[in-house]
């Protein structure tokens, strides 16, 4: 690997982008749903960065969906060591402490078929982020000093259990998806929530922006595999990322779905952007590392010609990527060339007269029909700029 390990100024850079970064994970209008705190899950030290309880916002089916659940895991991120740890825990993504109490639910957590055509009526469950490792973590020591807990993997089980514990034990239809650190949650643990529900229920699993690439960096640099070393050593996350991967390469490579998608067993729809924004952004060109990269990482149309071929480089390393993973009948691929991270929480691109189509469907309907098996669907848009669909911003 050729950036040095003891580099924390650059990992400490792209760690500060990342704290600004989750701002961009804010809610929209829709309907106001209440926080549930997992206060049992205290005892099982399945708990926050900081200690707090972990908590989700659920709101009932109704209707047809009573038996469907939809688990949705928010975004935000990762923290790659303790100073980024112990300043996520003053947040509301290390603290349930600090997180609003009630949150708007739009896109596909809609609760009309207007916005949300297949999954309106299902129970449909918002997870806070809260660990900062994409639920991998668990280590029992808990130095007195920072008073941080890495236990990520044990609050995601202990949400589950409670879900299960509510209805979702019964389930005849479920789902579990994310944005962003929460798309890559819905890789790594699809296998574990489909071995929890009912033998016989329908259970997929939905990633969106969750395929993150490894990739070089313009200056040449692994900087996401450094960073995600860091995440994993820092975590203790080796035990609970998947054995198929653990087994073959280190802990922190385990983090990229290209080196373990092939091998999950429940269906997965991929949902991304060609030109993830995000990963352009702190992957692909990290920090300030190239202060003429500005305009074009704030706005595709605003990017040279060397680095729009820089860019295509980029969708290239991506498509060859997926295609690695084989052409599983049963796996969903929605893979649009538009500028952006994250389409599902956004009601706007998930379903809207101006969202995203590809193949002429639009998010909701091409992930619906897929989930319901009434038609495949595995599409790759064109380069860009030909997706004049594409949002602006």
């Amino acid at each position: 690997m050729k950036m040095e390990r003891g580099d924390k100024q650059l990992r400490l850079r792209w760690c500060s982008a990342i704290a600004l970064a989750l701002l961009a994970f804010g809610e929209a209008d829709g309907f106001l749903v209440d926080i549930n705190y997992v206060e049992s899950a205290v005892a099982k030290g399945a708990v926050c960065l900081d200690g707090s309880p972990p908590a989700y916002h659920l709101a009932p089916g109704f209707g047809s969906g009573v038996n469907s659940w939809l688990v949705h895991f928010q975004g935000g991120a990762w923290c790659n060591n303790v100073t980024s740890c112990l300043q996520r825990s003053l947040i509301s993504f290390g603290s349930s402490k600090k997180m609003s109490k009630q949150s708007d639910f739009t896109g596909i957590l809609s609760n009309t078929p207007d916005y949300n055509p297949d999954f309106y009526n299902w129970n449909k469950v918002q997870v806070r982020y809260c660990d900062g490792s994409s639920y991998t973590g668990d280590k029992e020591e808990v130095d007195p000093s920072t008073n941080l807990h890495y236990r990520g993997a044990r609050v995601w089980q202990a949400v589950i259990e409670d879900l299960l514990a509510k209805g979702m034990n019964r389930a005849a239809n479920a789902l579990i998806s994310g944005c962003s650190a929460g798309g890559l949650t819905s890789i790594l643990h699809c296998d574990k929530f489909h071995q929890l529900l009912p033998v016989g229920a329908n259970v997929k699993c939905l990633s969106d922006a969750g395929f993150f690439l490894d990739v070089e960096d313009i200056a040449g640099e692994d900087h996401a595999a450094a960073f995600f070393n860091d995440v994993a050593i820092t975590h203790g996350s080796a035990m609970n990322l998947p054995s198929s991967c653990t087994s073959k390469m280190p802990a922190g490579m385990c983090f990229f779905p290209q080196n373990e998608v092939k091998h999950i067993k429940t269906p997965l729809f991929i949902l991304n952007a060609a030109y993830d924004s995000w990963q352009v952004a702190h992957n692909l060109v990290p920090g300030d590392s190239d202060p003429h990269w500005q305009s074009c990482k704030n706005d595709i149309r605003q990017c040279s010609a060397k680095q729009l071929m820089t860019l295509q480089g980029f969708r290239d390393h991506f498509l060859e990527a997926l295609e690695e993973q084989g052409n599983s009948s049963t796996r969903g691929l929605f893979i649009n060339s538009c500028f952006v991270h994250c389409q599902t929480e956004i009601q706007e691109r998930w379903f809207a007269p101006g969202s995203p189509v590809l193949g002429g469907k639009r998010i909701a309907n091409a992930v619906g029909d897929w989930f319901y098996d009434r038609s495949p669907f595995q599409t790759v848009d064109c380069p860009y700029p030909c997706d004049s669909t594409c949002p602006i911003s």
